[in-house]
This record gives C-alpha cells, sequence and structure tokens, in this order.
C-alpha cells in the first residue's frame, strides 16, 4: 500500500466542517472525511512544531525530556525542540531500507535549520523557502509598512515586528496565489507525484500553513464576517499572551484572517487529492491527514500557543485516514498522533518489533481503523507542552504543571470546551488523576527534571526528592 502522510500546521480541529464547524469553508476536507475514518479523540503527546514532528517521525514520545539540550542555530528554546535522537530510527529510513520511495516535502523550515535532522531516509527532500523568519532574503525594503501590522494598543510589539520585516522581505516577489506557501508545497507534492506513482512510494507533504502569518489572498480573507469593511490594524501575526492586547475588532479580524487561511489551505488540499485520484492512486494508496495542534484565538483569554493554556482550542487534532482497507466511520477512542506511525508502517507491511523494526510508543490503529474489538482501549491520553501537563480521560480533563501551582479539572463530555473549572469541588478526583501525570512522567523525579530545565517554577527540584523519599 501506498503512503501519503499530509501535517497541516497550526490547524484548528473546530475549524473544519467535517468536526462541526458551520461557517468556515473546507469542502476538501469535508469530502475527504465522509470517504475516510475521523478520528474524534486524537492529541499530540508533546507540544509544539518540533517535538510532534519528532513523535510522527519516530513512533517514540517525545516527554518527560530527559535528553533535552539547546542547539546552535536555534532560539526556540523549547523542551524536545531539536533534532531526532540519533539512537532513534524514522519511519523513512524503515521504508528506504524496504525499497520504498521516500519523499517529504514541506515549507516547515524548523525541520530544515542547521541543528535539526529531519530530512533522515529521505530519497528527496524539498524544502519551499520563505516562512516567518526563514533567513530566505536579507536585502530590499519589504512591499507593506510594518507598522500596520501591530496591535494599536501601547504592548510589547518588538518580536512581531522582527517576524513580519523578515516574511515581507521573503515573500515580495509573489505576483499569484500559486506563488503562496500551501500552493507551492501542494503543487510539488503534484509534481513529485507525477514522476513517482509507478513505484512503491512514502510521500510526507507538510504544510506550515495554516500557521501564522495569516495573510492568504484577499477573496478567502473576505469570505469571513471580520474582515468585511474592516479599517483597522491588519493583524495577521498575533501575540503569544492575552486578549488584552487586542481592541474586538483587531481580535475578529485576526480571526478572519485566520479562517481564510485554513479555506486557502483547504483548496490546495483538495487539488493534490484530485491528483491522486487523477493518476489512478485512489485503490492502492491510504492517505492520513494530521494537525501538529491548534491555535488559541481569544476562547480562554489567550491567543498564540501559550504552554498553561491546554484548553481543546489547541490540543484537539484533525485526525482522519482514507484507505481502500476500511470502511468509512468515526472512532471515539483516545488516540495520539505517536499512533500513525506504527499504523503507517502496518499498512506498508512492516511491523514495528519485527527484525531491524524498533518497538515504538505509538499503537497500531489498524483494529481501530476496521472497526474490529479487541483493541486495548486507552484509559487516558497526557498532552505535555513546556512544564504544563494535560490529562484527558472519557470523562474529565485535568491540567496542572510541573510543581503542582495550578490545577483545573473539566468535566467532559458535559463541558467540551474547558470552561467551567471544578478542582475545588473534587479533590479526589485531582488527586487520581495526578497520579496519571506522575505515571507518565515516571514518577517526582521526572516532574523535578521539568523543573531544573526551566528555572523560576514555584517548587525546587529538592523539595521533589524529600516528598519521593516520604512516599
Amino acid at each position: 500500500m501506498n503512503q501519503i502522510l499530509i501535517i497541516l500546521d497550526t490547524l484548528r480541529k473546530d475549524h473544519v466542517g467535517a468536526y462541526g464547524n458551520d461557517w468556515i469553508r473546507t469542502p476538501a476536507m469535508d469530502a475527504f472525511a465522509s470517504d475516510a475514518v475521523v478520528f474524534d479523540a486524537a492529541y499530540p503527546e508533546s507540544l509544539p512544531t518540533i517535538p510532534v514532528r519528532r513523535a510522527l517521525a519516530t513512533g517514540i514520545k517525545t516527554f518527560p525530556y530527559y535528553n533535552y539540550q539547546q542547539f546552535k542555530g536555534d532560539p526556540v528554546m523549547m523542551f524536545g525542540w531539536q533534532p531526532i535522537p540519533e539512537e532513534q530510527v524514522t519511519i523513512a529510513e524503515i521504508l528506504q531500507k524496504k525499497k520504498v520511495n521516500t519523499a517529504l516535502i514541506t515549507d516547515t523550515y524548523h525541520v530544515f535549520k542547521s541543528s535539526m535532522n529531519f530530512h533522515r531516509g529521505f530519497n528527496q527532500f524539498t524544502w519551499i523557502r520563505g516562512q516567518e523568519t526563514d533567513r530566505y532574503k536579507s536585502g530590499g525594503e519589504a512591499i507593506d509598512p510594518v507598522d500596520e501590522f501591530l496591535v494599536s494598543k501601547p504592548h510589547r510589539s518588538r518580536e512581531i515586528k522582527a517576524v513580519l520585516e523578515q516574511y515581507f522581505k521573503n515573500t515580495k516577489e509573489r505576483q499569484s496565489e500559486a506563488d503562496y506557501f500551501a500552493p507551492r508545497v501542494f503543487n510539488e507534492g503534484m509534481a513529485w507525484l507525477e514522476e513517482n506513482h509507478d513505484d512503491p512510494f512514502f510521500l510526507v507533504v507538510d504544510s506550515f500553513d495554516p500557521h501564522e502569518p495569516w495573510d492568504p489572498p484577499e477573496q478567502y480573507r473576505a469570505m469571513y464576517p471580520g474582515a468585511q469593511d474592516y479599517k483597522g490594524q491588519k493583524i495577521i501575526c498575533p501575540i503569544y499572551g492575552s486578549t488584552d492586547a487586542y481592541t474586538p475588532e483587531e481580535l475578529e479580524y485576526m480571526r478572519a484572517c485566520y479562517a481564510g487561511e485554513v479555506t486557502m489551505v483547504d483548496a490546495w488540499l483538495g487539488k493534490f487529492l484530485q491528483k491522486v485520484d487523477d493518476l489512478g492512486l485512489r485503490d492502492s494508496t491510504m492517505i492520513s491527514i494530521i494537525s501538529d495542534h491548534g491555535h488559541q484565538l481569544g476562547h480562554h483569554g489567550l491567543t498564540g500557543k501559550v504552554p498553561w493554556g491546554l484548553y481543546p482550542e489547541l490540543v484537539d487534532l484533525v485526525l482522519m485516514v482514507r484507505s481502500p482497507a476500511f470502511t468509512p466511520r468515526r472512532v471515539p477512542n483516545l488516540v495520539y498522533n505517536v499512533d500513525l506511525t506504527p499504523t503507517i508502517l502496518a499498512q506498508s507491511g512492516v511491523l514495528p518489533g519485527s527484525r531491524n523494526v524498533p518497538v515504538m510508543d505509538g499503537r497500531d490503529l489498524t483494529r481501530l481503523l476496521a472497526g474490529e474489538t479487541g483493541w486495548e482501549e486507552r484509559d487516558h491520553v497526557m498532552v505535555s507542552f513546556q512544564v504544563f501537563l494535560l490529562v484527558v480521560t472519557k470523562k474529565f480533563a485535568y491540567l496542572t504543571d510541573a510543581a503542582r501551582s495550578i490545577e483545573e479539572l473539566y468535566a467532559i463530555p458535559e463541558d467540551p470546551g474547558m470552561f467551567t473549572n471544578i478542582a475545588t469541588q473534587h479533590p479526589k478526583i485531582c488527586e487520581d488523576m495526578y497520579q496519571l501525570v506522575l505515571n507518565d512522567a515516571g514518577g517526582y523525579e521526572g516532574l523535578a527534571r521539568l523543573n531544573d530545565l526551566r528555572p523560576g517554577m514555584k517548587k525546587p527540584a529538592a523539595e521533589w526528592y524529600n516528598i519521593t523519599e516520604s512516599t
């Protein structure tokens, strides 16, 4: 079975029609979902961009970050934001050894930074240059004056200004929609299929859009009310933090820009999926579409991707798999992104744990895809982002940090948006959920390690070891 893995960066699950959205236009994803197995409870095991891609590349969790170190040339400084460890084997390397033609096409510039190694195992790797602060162009003036794109309230905007100055230099030569990033990525994917579809293949198409800056062609932005007749600041790149930085109109405009970017990505995804059908690959190819995470657009008073905001808008994933081997259906089971890797291998005729194939943290989802019984149900998943941790079961969502200085509990599904914190009313449930955190972290020592990695937490590491000795 040929394999296509499509990664869509910063795509919110609740902005896709197939997941219940009724105002943002995503006809290609909706049509794909009608022929696919759609997972309704998929989560990343670690955030953000690079930890997610490490998990997808290897099938191995990044948390609890025991081997974290900052590498030269990358100032992001997020736990897990580092190259794929040398001792870990990638899915591309495994399939390459099986004589499968492998390719990575992406504009996610982080994976090609000087210290990274995410191209391992690919016969072809293509980097579409220029996203965000990619050092693609250094000379000349940007087309747009950057000040028009900053919030009107007095606020820290230096970081956003730097991002936009580089971005506008990178994109100043665009002339048509085909010159935008998502179109370029999917066009490159279509060209690769034209040249390589006769042999067994594994193709990864990794689109950084709908990541900010959100500047789709005007016809996409104009579809949505917040951008219609708007005369204010052009907020296409959010400040990470509180919505206090924005006027209500700026926030609505930003949401319209994001929605327009989602619709543009969907349009070009649709062209790519049509090319798969035109080449006669539909009956011999499994296609998996997954988001890496969502984005905070104000629903909990936050914008950006703020680690302590582990709410549905950030952690709920799009995950859909279409294959001639599986009947379309909805899957309510709790799953991780890391589960997709062994599943793709299994559907390629390779089983994790077999000869020369490592055992993985992810679980093969084949039985769930097929609607069979006997799949061992997870009782919880845990999402980590820096020192913040979210545990989700079928009944509850529990949010805390490594020092347990915050504690939030939400009843799921009565409160699926996680707006009513009931932690103080249910201390026993909180304690049970915290035990799940401890188990996944490797005990107090694992949480102390998070404290050591991030100075300034409320509980010194020494206190963790005192607790350990007394329990």
